[in-house]
């Protein structure tokens, strides 16, 4: 099960190994997750001044952040699940993922581990949120929390 993930850094800091390890850690758990093969997902690397701007224009706190991601389906308590797919078959969009490098930086600094590990953490977050996962209470956060530890030990990407 292959999902397609094309990947951006407007910061231009990162080498490929590292683009490449956060990419094969998304293909993981989107295959521990079941996503459907062909799915499209976007990850972006930004820098803190833009990453303000868009956490200021879409979630209106005017303050940098480490990940934001939009999800192209929003699935609510009792709504159907939508896919976006045209009369040849397009993919199926799961959105953008957008993770501030600084901050990642910032944060591997602060917990004591590398940035590798922080980086894979927030795009693995931003990936959950995509698939309908989310933190807004204290069970939702139990079981999203406990889903990305989940798949960061079997993908090998413990936490220090």
């Amino acid at each position: 099960m292959m999902i397609q993930i094309d990947m951006h850094d407007e910061t231009s800091t990162l080498v490929e190994e590292q683009m490449q390890d956060v990419e094969k850690l998304l293909l993981f758990a989107a295959e521990k997750e079941g996503v459907q093969s062909g799915a499209e997902v976007s990850v972006t690397f930004v820098d803190n001044h833009r990453i303000q701007e868009i956490n200021r224009d879409y979630r209106d706190k005017d303050k940098p952040t480490d990940v934001i991601s939009f999800a192209m389906e929003e699935l609510g308590e009792g709504e159907l699940e939508i896919t976006y797919e045209n009369e040849q078959g397009a993919p199926r969009m799961l959105g953008d993922i957008i993770i501030s490098v600084p901050k990642a930086e910032e944060q591997a600094s602060e917990y004591g581990h590398s940035l590798k590990r922080e980086l894979g953490f927030l795009a693995l977050h931003g990936l959950l949120h995509l698939l309908g996962y989310d933190h807004e209470n204290e069970s939702d956060e139990k079981e999203m929390f406990d889903k990305q530890k989940e798949i960061l030990n079997d993908y090998g990407l413990q936490r220090s």
